[in-house]
């Protein structure tokens, strides 16, 4: 079997919508692929294979909400959220309301999963596993809460419970867009306007507040890349 390969680009700070629009350039450009005939008159197209990326980004402040999502779950009007200078999208991808915004690393994969095994369920559990190793280079341990997308401290324990990274996800041909958003030194207030992730009662924390000290991102970006390398079988091109 040929080695699966991907391309990584780190778009730095980009706004919301910009990125939106690129992955579904980068989505559709694969949907193409997928529809354009198997061989032509010379031989097999040279763009046959759907190309695989991986982008990292830092987004200014925005709440999306999903398709499943509810919008008694943003607590804030339009106006105080105009005043604070946070954007709004309803987006398609799955889930519920969450916030993207600055020192926070949002990861989206834009991968053919007919690569790699059409489970969606599987791909995020796997991009589940990606940040759980990350932290676990910071010496933190992390999981699961059953029934509950994302990476979780103390998943078990009553009260406890804290979302370090959140997930949602997009399918179209079992090519994937959207992803995760990962807390590192974000500013927690902005989860004070909404119900994250539609869970009441549970916290969300970032690697920051686990460690008590501020992280380079860069540092974070590099043990994802090189975690998301390991769990999904890529190499960078």
């Amino acid at each position: 079997m040929p080695q699966r390969t991907a391309i990584f680009k780190d778009l730095g700070k980009l706004d919301y919508k910009t990125a939106w629009d690129l992955q579904e350039s980068l989505l559709q450009q694969g949907v193409a692929v997928k529809q354009s005939p198997a061989s032509a008159p010379d031989g097999p197209a040279e763009n046959a294979v759907v190309q695989n990326y991986l982008l990292f980004v830092e987004h200014p402040p925005v709440y999306t909400l999903g398709k499943s999502g509810k919008m008694e779950h943003v607590l804030i009007s339009d106006e105080e959220r105009d005043a604070k200078g946070i954007e709004f999208f309803k987006i398609n991808r799955g889930g519920d309301i969450t916030f993207h915004g600055p020192e926070q690393i949002v990861g989206y994969p834009i991968i053919d999963l007919e690569q790699f095994y059409t489970d969606i369920g599987r791909y995020l559990r796997e991009l589940e596993e990606v940040i759980i190793r990350t932290l676990a280079d910071y010496g933190i341990e992390a999981g699961r809460s059953p029934g509950e997308t994302g990476v979780w401290i103390e998943p078990g324990v009553p009260g406890k419970e804290r979302k370090i990274c959140a997930m949602g996800v997009r399918c179209s041909r079992w090519i994937t867009m959207h992803g995760f958003a990962f807390n590192i030194n974000t500013d927690l207030n902005y989860f004070n306007y909404i119900v994250p992730c539609g869970i009441a009662n549970k916290a969300v924390t970032s690697l920051q507040q686990e460690l008590g000290r501020a992280v380079r991102l860069e540092d974070v970006k590099e043990k994802l890349k090189h975690h998301f390398a390991e769990v999904f079988g890529v190499e960078w091109e």
